[in-house]
């Protein structure tokens, strides 16, 4: 469909004159790849659709739960009831308020073997991801591919967002050269999360991306911006001359090692509850949900979905998505996790 970029919807924002006609349809021909969908991506999806962002490809692996109403933008109770993977039911939520732009849900993994796929054609990559595994992934592409990208974080009543300029900004290995420690940072699940802090930092990185996608890079905020919304500091790091750190092994040394290895996706703990994702070792291709379905009833209480098969085992739900993985609830224990997977998904 072809949408006029000087059509009512965007009259306004047409008439700020760093973005104008000019800048509305450079929106209208760019492709935005969103990773994850939870409070800051679900904010961010919908400020880009908003704003005219031509296609948006939303990608995230998790379902809509009752936890995600009280700070997930666009969600609803149906959502839940229905076991609606995210990227789906945000892509419909967004479609009926701008049917004139393209929306691609991707439920998927985004992993060592997927990754190009998924973020491939990007014009700009939004972080909504709730892990430092899959930002540090989505570094090593971007930096590599040299597509820019803007990262953002927020957990309690804080946030940090920057933005990544490959070649002209530092990269996420230059401002934090490695992630913390397993078990030392605090997630969701120890902090909680209020939703002004998610709103905030979407908002900043919504601004970015405009600046990006319009062609004002001159105008884009080159520092690491933090900010707590409960005590209400700001701090930024760096100035307006920020560049990438010689040393980086990302950007300096050009040593792409989070595109090398897929052993850090055999298991991920979920941001925010008491579940741990298991990932088959190979692709997932042939992956029968309905003949495992088939295979579980025997022995477990089954529930089958259009994009799930959530099946509820003493102690635990899994919840399969139709390449394979599996969403363990009620264990943030990865071993325990891999365990429940193998006995009764199998590898």
């Amino acid at each position: 469909m072809t949408t006029d970029p000087l059509e009512p919807r965007y009259a306004r924002q047409v008439l700020f004159p760093p973005i104008g006609g000019g800048g509305q349809r450079r929106l209208l021909d760019s492709t935005v790849v969103l990773v994850g969908c939870g409070a800051l991506g679900a904010s961010l999806a919908e400020q880009m659709a908003r704003a005219g962002i031509g296609r948006i490809r939303l990608v995230d692996r998790d379902v809509v739960e009752a936890s995600n109403l009280g700070r997930q933008a666009l969600y609803t109770q149906q959502d839940v009831e229905q076991s609606l993977p995210k990227a789906v039911a945000l892509a419909g939520h967004l479609a009926t308020f701008n049917p004139g732009i393209t929306i691609e849900p991707r439920v998927a993994d985004l992993n060592v073997t997927t990754v190009g796929e998924l973020l491939g054609g990007a014009d700009l990559v939004l972080d909504g991801a709730d892990n430092f595994d899959t930002r540090y992934l989505v570094n090593d592409w971007c930096v590599s591919e040299g597509v820019p990208w803007i990262y953002g974080a927020c957990v309690g009543s804080r946030g940090l967002t920057a933005v990544i300029l490959p070649t002209d900004t530092p990269c996420l290995r230059c401002l934090f050269p490695e992630p913390p420690p397993g078990g030392t940072s605090e997630t969701c699940d120890t902090s909680g999360i209020i939703g002004p802090a998610a709103t905030v930092i979407a908002s900043l990185q919504a601004a970015e991306a405009l600046k990006v996608l319009t062609g004002h890079r001159g105008q884009v905020r080159r520092t690491l911006f933090s900010v707590e919304l409960w005590s209400f500091r700001v701090l930024e790091l760096g100035g307006a001359d920020a560049a990438p750190r010689s040393g980086c092994p990302c950007c300096g040394q050009r040593d792409f090692s989070w595109l090398k290895t897929s052993s850090r996706t055999r298991t991920l703990t979920y941001c925010g509850r008491d579940a741990v994702q298991g990932v088959p070792t190979g692709d997932g291709r042939g992956f029968d949900l309905d003949a495992v379905a088939t295979r579980l009833s025997r022995s477990c209480e089954v529930e089958r979905h259009d994009y799930v098969l959530k099946v509820t085992v003493p102690g635990h739900t899994l919840t399969l998505f139709d390449d394979g993985r599996a969403l363990i609830s009620g264990t943030g224990d990865a071993d325990r996790a891999r365990a429940l997977y193998d006995r009764y998904v199998g590898t």
